[in-house]
């Protein structure tokens, strides 16, 4: 179970996330919706512990995250697999090889080096890219595919991690409609049939109500709404987006992939 308490981080004189206290029991859908600098994606990045806040605590089965040094902390990073809108991937390297780097802390020193992964690996690779329907894309540069393809690669690449937890940072904002639902599509089946917890950042609240049981809504750093979709009603929109026209940040089209 990951628990966060009074969180809060800042940047200079912006506090970018205010005293945040929530909690997220095991294999939970959530979405945490709300406006550009609302402090959704710091949220997460705390969480993976790729940035430190400057007050409160995260724990996971109640044991504080924010204690775990070397070791350790390389393996909160593999458990709380993180997704970015930018893919992060090698695009120089194939696919399969991309694929396998999410699973570092299981081969020798010397796999990436030399692409020598272990055969193991290698089929728990195709295997994960397969349920992706990226199987016959292994042997190609990962930076011929299109955003859509390379993202269902990162997607991949985190379940090599074999994580307790899924950070989604805007996993679809890059994307087209279509792929932007494939893409949400496999986070949602990655939950459904594994039972991983997956927190996902999105812009687009019909995406929200349509993939996810559980929203988060955050304006200025602060959580204003915690509950089921249904309980978005016009206040709960208000508070997060703090505008008359909520639906003009709230539209399920996404910018298409350059």
């Amino acid at each position: 179970m990951l628990e966060i308490e009074g969180l809060t981080k800042r940047f200079g004189d912006k506090v970018a996330v205010d005293d945040v206290t929530l909690s997220f029991p095991p294999g939970q859908m959530v979405a945490v919706i709300g406006r550009s600098g609302a402090g959704k994606s710091t949220l997460l990045r705390l969480v993976n512990r790729l940035a430190d806040p400057d007050a409160g605590d995260i724990r996971w089965d109640g044991s504080s995250v924010l204690r775990l040094k070397g070791r350790a902390l390389r393996d909160w990073r593999r458990n709380a697999a993180m997704i970015f809108q930018q893919f992060h991937l090698a695009p120089r390297l194939d696919v399969l090889t991309n694929v396998l780097l999410g699973a570092l802390h299981e081969a020798p020193p010397h796999a990436a080096m030399f692409k020598a992964f272990p055969r193991p690996l290698r089929a728990r690779a195709i295997l994960e890219l397969d349920a992706l329907d990226m199987a016959d894309a292994a042997l190609q540069r990962a930076g011929t595919l299109s955003g859509g393809q390379q993202q269902r690669v990162a997607i991949a690449r985190a379940m090599m991690q074999s994580p307790k937890l899924v950070l989604a940072d805007e996993p679809i904002a890059s994307l087209d409609v279509e792929n932007a639902e494939r893409v949400m599509a496999e986070l949602a089946r990655i939950n459904r049939e594994f039972g991983i917890t997956v927190i996902v950042n999105l812009h687009t609240l019909e995406t929200a109500r349509r993939w996810c049981t559980r929203v988060i809504g955050m304006a200025a750093g602060k959580v204003v709404f915690d509950g089921p979709v249904a309980g978005l009603d016009d206040a709960a929109l208000d508070r997060i987006y703090r505008a008359g026209r909520p639906h003009a940040v709230m539209s399920e089209r996404a910018p298409a992939a350059a």
